[in-house]
C-alpha cells in the first residue's frame, strides 16, 4: 500500500488537534487530520470530547434548563405571566445535538477552506520510514499516511469509579450524562469538578432532586477559598445536596437504578438509592489504539504522553498536546498548545503561558479564575493584598436581578502587580478575560482601577474590586 505524504499529521481533531492542523496549514504545510469521531448516523464528528459530549453540549443543555428555570421562577419578578409551563426534553435534546452538529460541520469546512486532509478513522504509528513515521488510518478504508512531523492530540477518557463501569444508562460518564431521556426523580454525582457541577445544574433546574457525593473535605480545592465558600452558599440555596469528605463504596446498578453505599465526614455508613448516577472523578488520558510502542513513544506513571516545555516528545518530530499531556486538561489549553507546536514547527516561537489560562465552570452563578490563589500565595508566603467587590452593590446585575456572587482581586503587596483574579456571579465566563489580559501585560490592580469601564455594566464590579485591593470602592 503506497503511503500519502505530508509534511504535518495530526492524530486527533478536538480543539488542540483541530486548531494546531489549521494554524499549520496556514504557515505553508502539508497537513492531514485524522479524527475517529462518529455522528449517529456513522459520519465523521471532528471536534473532539469537546464539541461532541463536552463544553459545546453541556453549554447546550446549561441555557436551555436555564431559561426553563427562569420561566418557572423568576419572570414573574419581571412582570411576565407564564402558565402551562411545559418541558419537552426530547426537543431539548435535539436542540443540543443541532448545536454539536453545527461545531462538527464548522470544523470540516475549515478542514476545506485551509486545504487540510481529512481522514475519518483512527490512527496508529506502523513504523519509522525515510520521511519520518508511517501511520495506519483504520476507517471504512484501510489507509496508510507519512509524516515528517506527528501532533499527536488524542485527548482523554473519563475515570470510572472502581468497581462500577460506565453503562451510560444508570452509571453514566459526561457522555451519557448529556442523553438523559427524562427528568429523574432523583440524581447523584460522585465527584463536585467542573463537569459533576455543570451536569447537576442541569438536571436540578429540569426537577431532579440531586445529592453530590465529595471525596476532599473542602469544597472546590482548587478555586480560591473565599469565592468558593461563596458558590456553595448558592448551591445550598438552589437545593442542591453536597456531601464533603465521602468516600463511596459498593454501587450497585439494577432495573430500578443504582443503589450507592457511602460514609460521611463524620464517619458513618449511609445508603443512597437514586435513578440516575453521574460519576466525575477526573479524566485519564487517551492512548489507546495509539500503538505507540511500535516507535518507542514514551509515557509517564499516569499514562499520559511525556513532553518537555516545548510539547516535544522522545521522539524526533513528534510531538503531544492537551489532554494526552501534563497540565490543565481544558479545551482552550489544547488550542495554545496546538498553535505553539505548529509555529514551532515552522521554526518560530510559539508560547503557551500556565499562569494565565483561565478556568470557567459553567453553573449559575458561575464560578471563573486566573492566577494564584490567596491560599496558594500562603503557602508560599508572598506578600500579597486583597480586595472584593459584590455584584449585590453592581447597578447591571440588580437590572438584570442576579446579584449573587463577588470578583476578587490579589496583588502583590509590593509592587501591585496582579497575581489572580476569581470571580463568582453572573457572566463571570466574560469578565474574566479582562483579568486575562491584564495579567498577560504584567499590569497592576491600579491599572484597572484607573481604566474607564461602561456604566452600567457587570465589568463595574471589576473596576471596583481592582479599586478595593487599595481600600478605595466608590459603590460600596
Amino acid at each position: 500500500m503506497q503511503s500519502k505524504q505530508f509534511d504535518v499529521v495530526v492524530i486527533g481533531g478536538g480543539p488542540g488537534g483541530y486548531i494546531a492542523a489549521i494554524r499549520a496549514a496556514q504557515l505553508g504545510f502539508n497537513v492531514a487530520c485524522v479524527d475517529e469521531w462518529k455522528n449517529g448516523k456513522g459520519g465523521p464528528a471532528p471536534g473532539g470530547t469537546c464539541t461532541n459530549v463536552g463544553c459545546i453540549p453541556s453549554k447546550a443543555l446549561l441555557q436551555s434548563s436555564e431559561h426553563y428555570e427562569h420561566a418557572g421562577k423568576h419572570f414573574a419578578d419581571h412582570g411576565i405571566k407564564v402558565e402551562g409551563l411545559g418541558l419537552d426534553v426530547a426537543k431539548m435534546l435535539a436542540r443540543k445535538d443541532t448545536v454539536v452538529k453545527q461545531n462538527n460541520d464548522g470544523i470540516l469546512y475549515l478542514f476545506k477552506k485551509n486545504k487540510v486532509t481529512f481522514f475519518h478513522g483512527r490512527a496508529s504509528f506502523s513504523k519509522t520510514d525515510e520521511t519520518g513515521y508511517e501511520l495506519k488510518v483504520a476507517g471504512a478504508a484501510e489507509e496508510s499516511i507519512s509524516a515528517k512531523h506527528v501532533i499527536i492530540a488524542t485527548g482523554s477518557n473519563a475515570r470510572a469509579l472502581p468497581g462500577a463501569p460506565f453503562d451510560e444508562e444508570n452509571i453514566l460518564s459526561n457522555d451519557g450524562a448529556l442523553r438523559i431521556g427524562g427528568v429523574p426523580k432523583k440524581l447523584a454525582l460522585v465527584g463536585s469538578g467542573v463537569i459533576g457541577l455543570e451536569m447537576g445544574s442541569v438536571w436540578r433546574r429540569l426537577g431532579a432532586e440531586v445529592t453530590v457525593l465529595e471525596a476532599l473535605p473542602t469544597f472546590l480545592g482548587a478555586v480560591d477559598e473565599q469565592i468558593a465558600k461563596e458558590a456553595k452558599k448558592a448551591f445550598d440555596k438552589q437545593g442542591l445536596k453536597i456531601e464533603l469528605g465521602v468516600k463511596v463504596g459498593e454501587v450497585k446498578s439494577g432495573k430500578k437504578g443504582v443503589s450507592i453505599a457511602w460514609t460521611n465526614a463524620k464517619g458513618e455508613d449511609q445508603k443512597l438509592d437514586v435513578d440516575k448516577l453521574i460519576v466525575s472523578i477526573g479524566r485519564v488520558p487517551n492512548t489507546i489504539g495509539l500503538n505507540g510502542e511500535a516507535v518507542g513513544l514514551k509515557l509517564d506513571e499516569r499514562g499520559a504522553i511525556v513532553v518537555d516545555d516545548d510539547c516535544k516528545t522522545n521522539l524526533p518530530n513528534v510531538w503531544a498536546v492537551g489532554d494526552v499531556v501534563r497540565g490543565p486538561m481544558l479545551a482552550h489549553k489544547a488550542e495554545e498548545e496546538g498553535v505553539a507546536v505548529a509555529e514551532r514547527i515552522a521554526g518560530q516561537h510559539g508560547h503557551v503561558n500556565f499562569n494565565t489560562v483561565p478556568w470557567v465552570i459553567y453553573t449559575s452563578p458561575e464560578i471563573a479564575w486566573v492566577g494564584q490563589t490567596e491560599q496558594q500565595l500562603k503557602a508560599e508566603g508572598r506578600a500579597y493584598k486583597a480586595g472584593t467587590f459584590p455584584f449585590l452593590a453592581n447597578g447591571r446585575a440588580r437590572a438584570l436581578g442576579d446579584t449573587t456572587g463577588m470578583v476578587k482581586f490579589i496583588a502583590d503587596a509590593a509592587t501591585d502587580e496582579i497575581l489572580g483574579v476569581h470571580m463568582v456571579g453572573p457572566q463571570v465566563s466574560e469578565l474574566i478575560s479582562e483579568a486575562v489580559v491584564a495579567m498577560e501585560f504584567k499590569a497592576s490592580a491600579e491599572d484597572i482601577a484607573r481604566i474607564c469601564h461602561a456604566h452600567p455594566s457587570l465589568s463595574e464590579a471589576t473596576k471596583e474590586a481592582a479599586l478595593a485591593v487599595d481600600k478605595r470602592t466608590l459603590n460600596f
